[in-house]
């Protein structure tokens, strides 16, 4: 029996299409219209409500519908954003960056279009550029706040749409910084209220910057470093076909090292990602390329951004071949070195992130925070923050020039740690010895369910709440926390071990965020601590029901 069709839908639908100002997004409805009644379940998810401000902005699936990302999409979250920074009395230029996605550039320069037809300056990047360099802007120029065309690392078929505010309305510690609630909220109600695209006035098409933004970014980058240290460093890289690799190169040069290989497959921009998978590095396979150029080139150091560079992998070699550090790993590393160079403030990461900088900042004698997921929140934990990292691979290193997780300082700054215990004959993989040694081995892994149906999130978070764990890994669970209504979080504690479990706010995945405390024989303690992650795996997947 063929599905029953919702005349209002359809209504809907229709008057979408008329309004609509790409050609090409119109054609596409059409069709999906044209083939009712077959296609009702995929008109009803394209209009099943319109996208919303999640961890990290707008992102979703390019196509037509209030569903989806598509040029009347944005003209409507332009107009909407162009009235809420009005309706506060924001002051100054709109500055908008973009990556090399399918849509990007055109989204970018609608968005321009749109401010400058409020009477508001529109100032756009010289061209695809990392996501740091966006953030950076926001701040170098003063504006009143900035767009980021991209998806990150999702893939192929995604763009996204991120909003960062300016010192003006964002205040000392967001200034530059991705929005927060209320105004999330704010911009999503002017959105609704922009009564059609049609309604939306165009201006001319801003300015374009000259490299003259670039370029300060890339010095900038480079001063991060404490100059005239050590720079003997063989680094394998990849930008994973994103738009991090120029400028990263030009930061590495300028900071003084040797030009790093580059994965030849992977060096230029391309939005269909053709080699990976999943253009993320965190996923299986992603780095493979970039590890055979590292064996080959006899490397130190193996780094890999994610598409708009605003994340960083790292890879060191050992015994038993190259291994990926993980992002709690790398953070713990960046902030270890941070501290020993003497940079002063507060030193942050997440909830779900290992509770080893909290010992480490404990030891060491400086302030730590811990704050919700998503550097939006790592950002504003402090004025005079440090540092702050995610265990997603996102890392700021220098806040007072990009307040977001920049994949080019962060790559700049694990080479200067790098090369500086080369120097003394140690390594990376050393230095985590040894920290171990100090704290004991904090051990972290995830498991992450991709669904279809994202109902089956919520059932395995209530399954979680329902039926919790009254031991981990044979040990009682000493402490429960449940972070809701206001947040959708949950997590359970003993001695040695914590689970956290949320959904994802950029992926429909669900997230347990896994972490055992091992100490005893360095040498045995990876072992133990492997076998304890992947008992606590199990365990967990079992209360999730997944």
């Amino acid at each position: 029996m063929a599905p029953q069709v919702d005349v209002d839908l359809i209504a809907r639908a229709e008057a979408w299409l008329a309004d609509d100002p790409d050609p090409v997004s119109r054609a596409e409805l059409r069709a999906v219209l044209d083939g009712l009644p077959g296609t009702a379940a995929e008109l009803g998810d394209r209009f099943s409500g319109p996208l919303t401000f999640g961890t990290a902005g707008l992102r979703g699936r390019l196509r037509a519908g209030p569903n989806g990302m598509n040029l009347a999409v944005v003209t409507r979250a332009a107009a909407g954003l162009a009235t809420w920074l009005d309706a506060r009395g924001g002051t100054g230029p709109l500055v908008i960056g973009y990556d090399a996605r399918h849509g990007s550039k055109e989204f970018a320069e609608r968005t321009a279009r749109v401010a400058t037809g409020t009477g508001r300056q529109a100032l756009l990047l010289p061209g695809p550029l990392p996501t740091p360099v966006l953030a950076y802007a926001v701040r170098a120029l003063d504006a009143v706040a900035g767009v980021m065309v991209t998806a990150s690392h999702n893939p192929p078929q995604d763009n996204g749409y991120k909003v960062y505010l300016g010192a003006q309305l964002g205040g000392p510690a967001g200034a530059g910084a991705q929005i927060v609630p209320p105004a999330d909220a704010g911009i999503e109600a002017a959105i609704r209220a922009v009564p059609s695209v049609a309604s939306v006035p165009l201006g001319d098409p801003g300015t374009v910057l000259g490299d003259e933004i670039l370029a300060g970014y890339v010095r900038d980058a480079a001063a991060v470093l404490r100059p005239g240290g050590p720079r003997d460093l063989t680094i394998a890289y990849t930008p994973m076909h994103g738009v991090g690799g120029s400028t990263l190169v030009e930061a590495f040069t300028a900071a003084g090292f040797p030009a790093p290989a580059v994965v030849a497959a992977q060096a230029e921009p391309d939005p269909e990602f053709p080699t990976v998978a999943f253009p993320n590095p965190e996923e299986p396979g992603a780095m493979d390329r970039l590890l055979a150029l590292a064996g080959t080139e006899h490397a130190d150091l193996a780094i890999a951004n994610d598409p708009d560079a605003d994340r960083c992998a790292v890879a060191v070699p050992g015994p038993d071949g190259w291994r990926p550090l993980r992002g709690d790993e790398l953070g713990v590393l960046l902030a270890d070195h941070l501290i020993r160079r003497g940079v002063p403030g507060l030193y942050a990461t997440t909830i779900v992130s290992s509770s080893l900088l909290g010992r480490l900042c404990a030891a060491r004698g400086v302030p730590y925070a811990e704050t919700l997921t998503g550097f939006k929140w790592i950002v504003r934990a402090a004025e005079d923050l440090a540092f702050g990292y995610e265990e997603a691979l996102g890392y700021c290193v220098a806040p007072a020039m990009v307040r977001d997780k920049d994949g080019v300082t962060a790559a700049l700054t694990v080479a200067e740690l790098a090369a500086g215990l080369k120097a003394e004959g140690r390594t990376l993989a050393g230095r985590l010895d040894e920290l171990a040694a100090e704290f004991g081995l904090h051990a972290t892994d995830q498991l992450s369910v991709r669904v279809d149906d994202l109902a089956e999130i919520g059932r395995a978070m209530t399954r979680a709440r329902t039926n919790p764990p009254a031991t981990l890994l044979g040990a009682a669970v000493t402490e429960v926390v449940d972070l809701l209504p206001e947040n959708d979080v949950l997590t359970f504690r003993t001695p040695a071990a914590r689970v956290v479990i949320r959904p994802s706010g950029t992926e429909p995945k669900l997230k347990a965020y896994l972490e055992v405390v091992v100490t005893g024989d360095p040498g045995t303690t990876r072992t133990r601590a492997a076998a304890d992650l992947a008992a606590l795996r199990a365990e967990i997947a079992t209360t999730l029901g997944v």
